[in-house]
């Protein structure tokens, strides 16, 4: 046989393209009820676990029971309602600690939070939601609750709003519905709308959420361009109560000098 058979394999002419492997329900299943679980903490019984995933009860129960076994799914002191498992942590752990432009904007995030003292996170673009990959807490009591992994709109954001803004308006048209989410009433809801604001952020070089995703929360977001269309970026979150004109001043350049050197930092990842 030669190499170009062995490459193309023996059931299709040397050259041609290998099919492409169907997508094993098992698998598809499992990634669906861990995901399902990821976006609904807490436990929740069998029946509604099913309702919501529309799955055959017999083979829910069959891969719950499963994934309980091997601590990914763990259950409450009846057994009959499921949550996620601690080995769901470890994977997640693993994620971040394996990450390179994690660990390589690590000084830099320290520093912005020295800067700033208020609260700063790194996060990535993951379809039409953000993921927090990094956090530094604030420096001051009153402070915004915050968690690594945690999933937020990505139009609701300023660290979405600045990822969005090195897309195209029309990429940005296929990606979003005509109608977002409200997750607060200051939320802009019209795609075109925040189209709008996306020029405007792609002109200013920065982002704001006007308490579009917190109430009482002002946040301050940039890019890191070391990727086109970016996936990463860096925010400065400051409740309103606190924020005067020179200390947003002072965010915008501790911004801004963090994503050039985030942009230095990363620039070959």
């Amino acid at each position: 046989m030669t190499t170009t058979e062995t490459a193309a394999g023996t059931d299709g002419p040397a050259g041609a393209a290998a099919p492409t492997a169907a997508p094993v329900k098992s698998a598809v299943r499992t990634v669906l009820l861990l995901e399902h679980f990821a976006a609904r903490p807490g436990l929740h019984s069998l029946a509604d676990i099913q309702n919501d995933l529309g799955l055959p009860k017999s083979s829910l129960y069959m891969l719950l029971r499963t994934l309980v076994d091997l601590g990914w799914v763990e259950t409450d002191a009846t057994g009959t309602r499921y949550g996620i498992g601690v080995r769901a942590l470890l994977v997640g752990s693993s994620y971040i600690d394996g990450d390179e432009v994690v660990a390589a904007a690590r000084p830099t995030l320290d520093r912005l939070s020295d800067e700033t003292t208020e609260t700063i996170h790194l996060a990535r673009m993951d379809g039409t939601s953000v993921v927090y990959l990094a956090t530094r807490q604030s420096q001051h009591y009153l402070r915004p609750f915050t968690r690594v992994g945690r999933r937020l709109p990505v139009h609701s954001t300023a660290l979405g709003k600045a990822l969005l803004a090195t897309h195209t308006d029309e990429e940005v048209r296929l990606l979003l519905p005509e109608r977002l989410e409200a997750v607060t009433e200051h939320t802009i809801t019209d795609r075109e709308q925040l189209i709008e604001e996306l020029a405007l952020v792609r002109e200013q070089g920065y982002a704001i959420d006007r308490e579009e995703n917190t109430l009482g929360l002002r946040c301050f977001g940039v890019s890191i361009p070391y990727r086109t269309p970016a996936r990463d970026a860096v925010s400065c979150s400051v409740p309103v109560a606190r924020l005067t004109s020179a200390h947003e001043q002072a965010i915008r350049a501790a911004l801004f000098e963090a994503r050039d050197r985030l942009a230095l930092v990363t620039r070959r990842m």
